[in-house]
């Protein structure tokens, strides 16, 4: 062999060598349309009627055997002259040219043998998944509960439990936050209606048990802490007897026939309890959480994730960080983990069939079919412990599939068998055809088998290392074809993936098999367990610390249209920049330029953002943060600081306001109530910012966000204190009075029209209220006050007068005090609420009021952030980065348009009126010019 040849034998990609014969050859798809049309017909099918169905079925089924018997009488023709050589044939017409059919020859092309065979395996297939789909979706519509849901009927049901109970994560609807309940699959076996009647059934059903919180008083006692955790501790295959409110599902075509809602009061009625199987891997997963409980917060959320799934300790934050840089795929368990299992086992793949392959089973004396049950019964424990999830599913199917191949010495194609896969859980199980999570789980397989290797080449032909240029082709094949998926569901774009998926893949493999080395020894030896867990731990804490580093970064996300048009529309630019990422690779200057935009971009330091965007706006002043249906304001107190007042009810929301603003240092956060859309946003602010104090009302109610505010200011050790009425304070150019609440009066004594705080109707009238200064301007701030709060408030302060800015109470409510509006004749008006909320903020005749006293009115669901700019002398607002220019009252407004003429000020000096004759008019247009 010459060197030449030695060389290319060396470095061919299959394990045979450049001598393999079919090394080159082009992809094998011919399982995939069947795959596909199976898919297709499962996905339309689950939500089609049955006879339309059967009648489709029918006619596919008839079409496949013409297919056939077509296929055979082509087979037959093209065989015949092969078995006859005397026969005579005509005579070629030289014109003609073998290598184009049909080109030199006046018969039309006909579809060959082979073409027909390919067709009528796609009608078969189809058919398949089409009548597997109505069978299951027959399940849902059997039986009385469906019915009993449409009337919201209350049954006694006896469930069989069929997943893992999930803690939903509260979500804040209006001011309140929504209660957590527990979430788990079951399938009803037994339904007894309220009329006595009994019925055995197998209704899939999905269950919701409500989880009261301390303090909770819409119903008894909240549950202890044990009967909790029996509802949290339930296993799959356990059967319970709940009495429970059926309800129809959100959608029509989902799995579920029904939800129950079940009140979690006391304890579960269990009636039958698990399988021995589901006993060994609730036990075993209970023991890997019992041995990372003394590992540090991260790890110990993390690790039961990345080794089994059980994601039931990642707290919201982290939960956010791995969305925002697409490492959720790393908390499914999928095709990675069993493959770093099975190669423990087997050793490198491509080696698994020859005499020199690697793994344990080489070492334990294993033959090749012993290797191949060894990690078939490996593959199905892992589906057991991990859970049938989609991607579970899909990495089970392709492993055994593998290992049958490895079993039985034949060669292995990777994409046949994914594809067979694909067909055969399909058929499983159809609702997988309408599960986004078996999307991404197959776009992501398909992507390393079609894209990754192509891409990885051509990386190495710029002399990319070959490592570097496999795992970075991996990760962005795989970023590649699931952002469409991701869009469609998250309305947003990533640009941190691939960077941080290629940084956490190097603690991957560490953390996995650690894991799992603590999974398996937990039974065992708890203490060997732990000490295993705190080996893993280590690699845990880095991928949890690349999440938050990445979803840290100014740009690592942009929001992008939702839906199906906008993914699209996402695969559309895909579609073009590959193309062009390819010439730009051929030339290193575009690729230096191409990188320093995308570090730009992602990093967005301040002068840039500004330059491109706008935003923010220099020498800005107030800025009302779009943080949705709640409060979040920013007050300027110089370079990096701010005076904080709300934080909205997400805590991303505002903690990407704040990053826009360049905030990093707050030394006052001033929470004007505890109603969950003005408090639930805390976190977000606290994110690697330093906050010096955190100032509240005076009324804790509604006592549990009260006690989040209390307990995650204690966790991030920043003291609170309670505002105090006549409080003024000064930040830089900032200073600011609390006027609201106002202490009870003295019997006797104070104005007529002073609430004492224990009269005020809630926590909204006990806001606190700040009147601030900065830069000659006069911003009130109402909190969410109501009409009496605000009557109060105007009587126990007769001086105050006209103001510049006025955030207007409780998002725009049609609950306002004319007299006080009135009183304060803003010029410029601002209203946070969110778009199309349920509650009709800001109310109609609300702004109507406001523009009659003249006010220019902004609002955060129509206008995007508003940023407040200028001096008296130039009051002007920034929205969304567009400069919306002031206007003296009764003037015009930039642009020319003719606004209607308001009052005469008389702005607020100094804490004192300016006199309202004709002196104190002329010194008012001498300071206002808005």
């Amino acid at each position: 062999m010459t060197g030449a040849r030695a060389t290319v034998h060396a470095t061919a990609s299959s394990a045979h060598g450049a001598s393999e014969p079919r090394q080159e050859g082009p992809a094998d798809l011919r399982l995939v349309a069947p795959a596909l049309a199976a898919w297709a017909a499962a996905a339309v099918a689950l939500g089609a009627p049955g006879g339309v169905v059967a009648v489709a079925c029918g006619a596919a089924v008839v079409l496949a055997a013409l297919a056939l018997r077509v296929a055979v009488v082509r087979r037959r023709a093209e065989r015949e002259p092969e078995g006859n050589p005397e026969q005579e044939r005509p005579p070629e017409d030289p014109r003609r040219d073998p290598r184009r059919p049909g080109v030199g020859s006046s018969r039309p092309r006909t579809w060959s043998a082979g073409a027909c065979v390919a067709l009528a395996a796609v009608l078969l297939c189809a058919a398949a998944g089409a009548a597997s789909a109505a069978l299951h979706a027959a399940d849902v519509r059997r039986g009385p509960l469906p019915a009993l849901a449409k009337e919201y009927a209350r049954v006694t049901v006896e469930l069989e439990v069929t997943g893992d109970p999930r803690l939903t994560r509260p979500r804040v609807r209006g001011s309140q936050r929504t209660p957590p309940a527990l979430v788990f699959d079951a399938e009803a076996v037994r339904v007894t209606a309220s009329d006595g009647g009994v019925s055995a059934v197998r209704t899939p059903a999905l269950v919701v048990v409500r989880q009261r919180e301390a303090g909770d008083r819409s119903g008894p006692a909240a549950p202890a802490h044990a009967t909790s955790a029996a509802w949290r501790g339930l296993l799959p295959s356990t059967r319970v007897r709940v009495v429970a409110r059926a309800v129809p599902p959100l959608t029509s075509g989902e799995q579920a026939a029904a939800v129950l809602r079940v009140t979690g009061d006391g304890p579960p009625v269990v009636t039958r309890p698990p399988t021995p199987l589901q006993r060994l891997a609730g036990g075993l997963r209970a023991g890997l959480r019992e041995a990372t409980d003394g590992l540090r917060p991260d790890a110990r959320a993390l690790l039961p994730g990345l080794v089994v799934g059980d994601t039931s300790r990642v707290p919201p934050d982290l939960d956010d960080a791995f969305r925002a840089t697409d490492l959720t795929h790393l908390l499914a368990v999928s095709g990675s983990n069993l493959t770093i299992v099975l190669a423990l086992l087997i050793g490198p793949p491509h080696l698994a069939t020859r005499a020199e392959r690697r793994g344990l089973a080489p070492r334990l004396g294993l033959s090749l079919r012993g290797t191949a049950v060894i990690g078939g019964a490996l593959a199905l424990a892992f589906v057991v412990v991990c859970r049938p999830d989609p991607s579970v599913l899909r990495a089970a199917a392709c492993g055994l599939i593998t290992l049958l191949a490895i079993g039985t010495g034949r060669r292995r194609t990777l994409l046949p068998a994914f594809a067979a896969a694909v067909l055969l859980l399909v058929l499983y199980d159809p609702w997988l055809a309408r599960s986004f999570g078996f999307l991404l789980s197959v776009l992501a397989t398909g992507a390393l088998l079609l894209l990754a290797p192509r891409w990885s080449a051509a990386l190495q032909r710029r002399r990319v290392p070959p490592r570097l240029a496999e795992v970075l082709a991996a990760a962005a094949a795989a970023q590649a074809v699931c952002a469409p998926v991701v869009a469609v569901l998250a309305a947003r774009v990533g640009l941190v993936a691939v960077p941080c998926n290629l940084l956490a893949e190097l603690a991957v493999a560490p953390a996995t098999v650690l894991g799992f080395a603590a999974l398996a020894a937990a039974p065992l030896a708890l203490q060997a367990a732990r000490v295993l867990a705190w080996c893993a731990g280590w690699p845990a804490e880095w991928i949890a610390a690349v999440a938050r580093w990445g979803a840290a970064l100014p740009g690592a996300e942009f929001e992008w249209p939702g839906g199906w048009v906008g993914g699209l529309a996402l695969a559309a630019v895909i579609a073009v920049l590959v193309p062009v990422g390819r010439r730009v690779l051929r030339r290193r200057w575009l690729c230096v330029l191409c990188a320093l935009a995308v570090v730009l971009a992602v990093c967005r330091p301040a002068p840039f953002t500004r330059v491109i965007t706008g935003w923010p706006p220099p020498g800005w002043r107030a800025v009302v943060c779009d943080v949705g249906q709640g409060d979040g304001l920013v007050l300027a107190a110089g370079d990096g600081t701010a005076l904080v007042v709300d934080t909205g009810p997400e805590p991303r929301a505002i903690d990407r306001c704040l990053t826009d603003l360049g905030v990093r240092r707050i030394p006052l956060l001033v929470l004007t109530h505890f109603h969950a859309d003005h408090v639930d946003g805390l976190p977000g602010v606290l994110r690697g910012r330093s906050v010096g104090a955190i100032e509240t009302t005076t009324l804790l109610d509604p006592p549990g966000q009260a006690r989040f505010v209390r307990s995650t200011a204690a966790a991030e050790g920043v003291p609170i204190v309670t505002a105090a009425p006549g409080e003024r304070r000064h930040l830089g150019p900032l200073t600011w009075e609390v006027l609201w609440p106002a202490p009870a009066p003295p019997a006797g004594r104070g104005p007529d029209r002073a609430v004492p705080p224990d009269a005020l109707d809630g926590p909204n009238d006990a806001s606190v209220t700040l009147l601030v200064r900065t830069g000659g301007l006069t911003l009130l701030l109402l909190g969410d006050l109501e009409p009496p709060a605000q009557q109060a408030l105007l009587a126990a302060h007769p001086e105050l007068g006209a103001v510049d800015v006025l955030k207007v109470a409780h998002h725009g409510s049609a609950y306002q005090d004319p007299p006080l509006l009135h009183r304060l004749a803003p010029r410029l008006a601002l209203i946070s609420c969110g778009a199309d909320n349920p509650y009709g903020h800001p109310a109609p005749r609300t702004i109507a009021a406001l523009r009659a006293q003249g006010a220019q009115v902004l609002r955060t669901d129509t206008d995007g952030a508003i940023a407040v700019l200028g001096t008296p002398a130039r009051l002007s607002a920034a929205v969304n980065g567009r400069r919306e220019g002031g206007r003296p009252p009764g003037g015009r407004p930039p642009g020319g348009r003719r606004t209607r003429a308001g009052p005469a000020r008389r702005p607020v000096r100094g804490g004192r009126r300016w006199p309202a004759g004709s002196a104190g008019r002329r010194r008012a247009r001498a300071c206002t010019s808005a």
